[in-house]
């Protein structure tokens, strides 16, 4: 049968309809509520006023209700798509980059290369990360403690964070983001993630963004909140983690590996070193990628690790980092550090492995370097 000629696919969204009667925590662009749905009782909800305006209590909403259904541990929530009765005002900024494309809820919104912004000239030029040390992890859960890492190291440095589109595609679903702001000198996100300081296209122009627009001396790159696997050796979105390693070598800069590791997860194949890295850094990152190692872990926990990386490929050379004074310093997160459910310290060698990674990537930046002068950078 043809495609035009086949019927339509089933439902893929779970609609309800419900009215407001509680306001909750506030974002940078998000609104948590309690909707009451019809012979569904009271839902946590969430609203981005950017694309749906600010619900008020006694509002009408409609809500997508599909993940929560679920029982998705990130995306368990109702979202909600429109505020029938009072709809927000038309957009009236610059901005052409459409993201969250050809869906129901696309957005538009200024690239940061856009002919018509302050840093087309910069980025049309720019090729070059002048060898920028970026650290680059699977989940989302690890940037805190990758920043963690780094700024105990030398809290001078400028840190710019790349959030590609793996997982939630609003930087504002992320109450991480919103509590690091202050340490960051900006979020970039790409792809058909939207909501950064800046937008790009690619996670290229993103770094080069970093590099070039903030001034950062260090960029972190993960996806956003929620983590879609299927239990396959090639069906998970981390897969984009070797993919941005690829982007960073091509473009001059060190792309240094936030190992996935545990001792606490029920699944074995998340136990020692993930799959996930082994796969994203072993053989989809071509260009090689430096995998970072705490010491202080158990002698069993250290040679599983040991063995698990023993088949990585020549060009990504495994580094042992000391991690003096990491554990009070991911005590001290301004952040719950949470992965999988589970917190600090029962996935300890997850954190430190990720702090780890960022006083190495830390270290790489050239002291005596003049750093980058930010063209006209952005700070959240």
């Amino acid at each position: 049968m043809p495609y035009s000629a086949a019927p339509p696919p089933p439902s893929r969204v779970r609609w309800r309809r419900g009215q407001v009667t509680a306001t909750g925590r506030r974002g940078r662009d998000s609104l948590e509520l309690t909707v009451e749905v019809p012979d569904e009782g009271h839902l946590r909800a969430l609203a981005y006023p950017s694309l749906v305006g600010i619900p008020q209590v006694g509002d009408d909403v409609l809500l997508n209700t599909t993940a929560l259904a679920q029982g998705l541990g990130t995306g368990g929530v109702a979202l909600v798509v429109a505020v029938p009765d009072r709809l927000p005002p038309d957009p009236t900024g610059p901005g052409h980059l459409v993201k969250a494309r050809y869906t129901p809820l696309q957005a538009t919104v200024s690239g940061v290369d856009e002919q018509d912004t302050e840093h087309h000239a910069l980025l049309a030029e720019a090729d070059d990360l002048g060898g920028m040390p970026v650290v680059v992890a699977d989940l989302h859960s690890a940037l805190p403690a990758i920043l963690i890492g780094m700024l105990a190291t030398d809290p001078d440095l400028k840190v710019a964070y790349v959030m590609t589109d793996g997982g939630a595609l609003p930087a504002a679903f992320s109450r991480t983001l919103d509590a690091l702001a202050p340490s960051l000198a900006g979020v970039i996100t790409v792809g058909q993630a939207f909501g950064g300081d800046l937008e790009a296209v690619t996670v290229h122009t993103g770094l080069l963004a970093a590099r070039h627009v903030l001034g950062a001396d260090l960029t972190i790159v993960s996806q956003g909140p929620g983590n879609l696997g299927t239990g396959t050796p090639w069906g998970f979105s981390g897969v984009a983690a070797g993919e941005a390693c690829n982007a960073v070598t091509i473009l001059g800069g060190e792309p240094i590996g936030a190992l996935r590791i545990s001792d606490a997860d029920p699944r074995t194949r998340h136990r020692g070193v993930s799959h996930h890295s082994l796969t994203a850094f072993g053989r989809v990152a071509l260009g090689g990628v430096t995998l970072i190692a705490p010491r202080g872990l158990s002698s069993e926990l250290g040679g599983q690790i040991d063995e698990d990386l023993a088949g990585q490929p020549s060009r990504n050379p495994v580094v042992w980092v000391d991690t003096d004074g990491l554990d009070d310093a991911l005590g001290l997160s301004p952040v719950p550090l949470r992965t999988m459910g589970r917190g600090y310290p029962e996935e300890r060698a997850y954190f430190l492995a990720a702090a780890a990674a960022g006083r190495f990537a830390a270290l790489r930046v050239p002291v005596a370097e003049t750093k980058p002068e930010a063209a006209g950078a952005q700070a959240p």
